[in-house]
């Protein structure tokens, strides 16, 4: 009988052990959903909820037959949102990203957030390291196609030709450095409207991570592309052409370059592109700098806005007083990731 009752006990004992911790782990499971819940409604919050998702499909939908949705980092850039005019213009979606940091102007990268946003391109303010935007983002849209033109830029906003032609109209003195030997500086100038046909082709031409059924085979591709005009133009030259256009004679000052300078020249090596791209530059430093100096001439300063009579096909637009950028002395390295089929 003690044996019996014993077992007995040790039987009830033991269910209601089992029992406290089913009981401690559902409370568990229902504290962690309440947590998870909370945080998920915090992180729409702060991410601007429904509306902001609503925004982004608008952004991202496709008006053409074959296109594709194109996630643009760096696109309140110079370059960044050039591209996405262009993928706009011909009928792709287009969302774009940027941290909009301070080491230039923000104000002038706001302008083009502004100006893309009355073109129908929504440009998210977040850093590329913050992997929970990115996620939402992509759980938002699924992005065919991800354009990496985000960097930390490594030239100054106020570009040599920009202050130069300002400086000749205002009849100030123009420093041009010169190199080692007393060598002139040589850029491999090149002109926007080459520079999006480069990033456009990298677009067309990529891979296919994903089958039809949209499961995933393989790494997504990645490629770089070196663009640029292959023609290194001497700055003194440069001057002279602006001179030529501006109908005035700059006041030179030459001195050296310091040590901790520029380099002495660039010139794009664009054969990869070539070949895979079909990348053929068309516009020389001479048609740029014309069209430059006709937009400096029409350009208000304090109006972040294009003038309507400086518009072209090359989008040669008025961002601001300091970046009346037609010609753009540029190596760019156009990274491309296609995602899915």
């Amino acid at each position: 009988m003690n044996r019996q009752f014993q077992r007995c006990f040790a039987s009830t004992s033991t269910m209601f052990l089992w029992a406290l911790f089913l009981i401690a782990l559902t409370a568990s499971y229902l504290s962690f959903q309440s947590f998870v819940e909370s945080g998920n409604r915090y992180f729409t919050a702060s991410w601007g909820g429904i509306q902001l998702e609503k925004q982004i499909r608008n952004s991202a939908q496709i008006q053409r037959p074959g296109g594709m949705s194109v996630l643009v980092t760096g696109a309140a850039g110079f370059v960044g949102s050039h591209v996405s005019l262009a993928l706009k213009k011909r009928g792709d979606g287009v969302v774009g990203l940027d941290n909009f940091n301070n080491y230039y102007d923000p104000s002038l990268k706001k302008a083009r957030q502004s100006m893309l946003d009355t073109q129908g391109i929504l440009v998210v303010e977040g850093d590329l390291n913050d992997a929970g935007l990115l996620a939402k983002l992509f759980d938002v849209v699924a992005f065919t196609h991800v354009l990496h033109l985000a960097a930390q830029a490594g030239v100054r906003p106020d570009m040599a030709y920009f202050s130069f032609t300002r400086n000749i109209l205002q009849g100030k003195t123009i420093t041009v450095y010169r190199g080692k030997n007393k060598a002139d500086l040589a850029r491999d100038f090149t002109y926007i409207d080459d520079i999006v046909k480069g990033c456009l082709g990298s677009l067309d031409t990529s891979g296919k991570s994903t089958g039809s059924s949209g499961k995933k085979w393989a790494p997504a591709p990645y490629r770089n592309f070196n663009l640029g005009n292959t023609s290194p133009v001497k700055v003194p030259t440069l001057v002279s052409i602006l001179e030529k256009h501006l109908k005035l004679k700059a006041k030179k000052k030459t001195v050296d370059m310091p040590g901790n300078g520029d380099v002495p020249f660039t010139h794009a090596n664009i054969s990869l592109a070539r070949r895979q791209l079909g990348y053929k530059p068309t516009t020389d430093l001479q048609t740029g700098l014309k069209n430059f100096v006709r937009c400096f001439s029409f350009a208000k300063f304090g109006n972040p806005f294009p003038q309507t009579d400086c518009l072209d096909d090359a989008f040669s637009f008025l961002i601001s007083s300091q970046t009346c950028f037609t010609v753009l002395h540029l190596q760019r390295m156009c990274s491309i990731d296609s995602l899915s089929a």
